[in-house]
C-alpha cells in the first residue's frame, strides 16, 4: 500500500486557509495539520492522477516521479508550485520558489507499479500499457 505525504509551509504573510485550499485542490482527502509553519499529513494520489490526465502532462508527471526517486527505488518526491494550485492547476518545479512548494513523498515497495498506475507510460499522447 502506498504512502503518499504532503508538506508546504506556510509564510506569516499567508493566509493558512487559502495554502490548505491550494493543497486539497489537488488531494482533497488530504488530512492536513499545521505545525511549525508547515502544513502536512497523509494524502493520496486519486485526484492528482485525475488532474494529470486532464491537462495532459503524464509525461512531464512520469519524468518528475523518476527523477524524484530515492532509497532503493521505493521512495519519491516530486514538487508542485504552490501559487498554480490555488486554481486547481498541476504545475511541477525544479526547485524551491519563493513562496514554498507544496512537496508530494510517495513511498511504495513497487513504486515502479505505482508511478505506472498515477503516470503511465504514453505514445502520441495515448496511454499504453507497458
Amino acid at each position: 500500500m502506498a504512502r503518499v505525504t504532503v508538506s508546504c509551509p506556510v509564510y506569516p504573510s499567508e493566509d493558512p486557509d487559502k495554502v490548505r485550499a491550494a493543497v486539497l485542490n489537488l488531494f482533497p482527502t488530504a488530512e492536513l495539520a499545521l505545525a511549525d509553519g508547515v502544513l502536512s499529513g497523509p494524502a493520496d494520489l486519486v485526484r492528482f492522477s485525475q488532474k494529470i490526465r486532464e491537462q495532459r502532462i503524464l509525461d512531464t508527471a512520469r519524468s518528475q516521479f523518476l527523477k524524484g526517486e530515492r532509497r532503493g527505488h521505493t521512495v519519491a518526491t516530486i514538487r508542485l508550485n504552490k501559487q498554480v494550485a490555488t486554481v486547481g492547476k498541476v504545475s511541477f518545479v525544479d526547485y524551491r520558489t519563493v513562496l514554498g512548494t507544496i512537496d508530494v513523498t510517495v513511498e511504495d515497495e513497487d513504486l515502479d507499479a505505482l508511478i505506472d498506475r498515477v503516470a503511465p507510460v504514453t505514445v502520441n499522447g495515448e496511454e499504453v500499457s507497458c
